[in-house]
């Protein structure tokens, strides 16, 4: 198939899917879809995007499976330690000053960063008045973060993660093993909400002090991300934080001087206040 009959089909089969089931990735980045939609055709044993449309649109059973290639599910605890270690040091001090809190971890995958960011609130003493709300578009995802299991396997990554983030105790306080697999305490979930959101099209649903949006502003495209960080202003309260991906910027949106810098290197901004 050549590029352009590719794009034509490319353009056809996500308008299809908005009209279908309501998911928008129109306005997600050309170069990240078609590396994801080509992985996607190998897996259904389809040559064309046009059967795989086919597929999509008549086969209840792959729409949900292919929401797996299309959206991110690449995470692990902890991950970028010093972002959470400059959370420890420039944000929680700040957020102690609030009666209650609120944090949302926007495209929350399957939920590594939403416990990660529980154990920290938990070890610095506000998880107690905090409810974390843990959006994706992704069901599966969502049912998977709630469930908070994870491979035995990956625990030795996560537990050296966590040593670099600054962590106060072991990783393994918090989890219990079963089976190859670890689950995290119920403790943590009690103060975590899981929700389907999309930050294509749907809008603000609480305020917030606190918004974690890590390596997912890179799949979309300029307007999107434009979108998608005014939806963060609008949620956040006066002076409210901001974390996004290490190679992702503010720089290119409308909302470029609505922020300041907190920590430049880990991408940690604060909502300005009036002025």
């Amino acid at each position: 198939m050549n590029a352009q009959t590719f794009d034509i089909e490319l353009r056809l089969f996500i308008e299809a899917i908005y009209l279908k089931y309501h998911y928008d990735f129109r306005s997600y980045a050309n170069a990240s879809l078609k590396r994801r939609l080509t992985s996607a055709m190998i897996r259904f044993g389809c040559k064309t995007l046009s059967q795989l449309q086919d597929k999509v649109l008549n086969e209840a059973t792959v729409f949900p499976a292919l929401l797996d290639f299309l959206t991110v599910q690449v995470s692990e605890m902890f991950r970028d330690p010093t972002y959470f270690s400059s959370l420890r040091e420039k944000v929680i001090p700040l957020l102690h000053t609030y009666p209650s809190l609120k944090i949302w971890v926007a495209g929350c995958s399957s939920g590594e960063e939403v416990y990660s960011l529980a154990i920290l609130l938990q070890e610095e003493g506000l998880l107690y008045k905090t409810m974390i709300y843990a959006t994706d578009i992704n069901s599966n995802a969502l049912q998977k973060a709630e469930a908070g299991v994870y491979s035995i396997d990956r625990l030795s990554l996560f537990s050296e993660n966590y040593r670099k983030s600054g962590g106060k105790s072991s990783l393994s306080n918090y989890y219990t093993e079963a089976y190859d697999r670890a689950m995290f305490d119920k403790s943590l979930k009690k103060h975590i909400v899981f929700s389907d959101h999309s930050l294509a099209t749907d809008s603000v649903f609480a305020e917030v002090q606190f918004v974690s949006c890590r390596n997912v502003l890179i799949y979309f495209d300029r307007e999107l991300q434009n979108r998608a960080i005014g939806l963060f202003h609008e949620a956040l309260c006066r002076k409210g934080f901001l974390g996004i991906g290490s190679k992702e910027s503010l720089r290119f949106t409308s909302y470029h001087d609505a922020f300041i810098e907190i920590v430049r290197e880990d991408r940690i901004f604060q909502k300005k206040g009036a002025a």
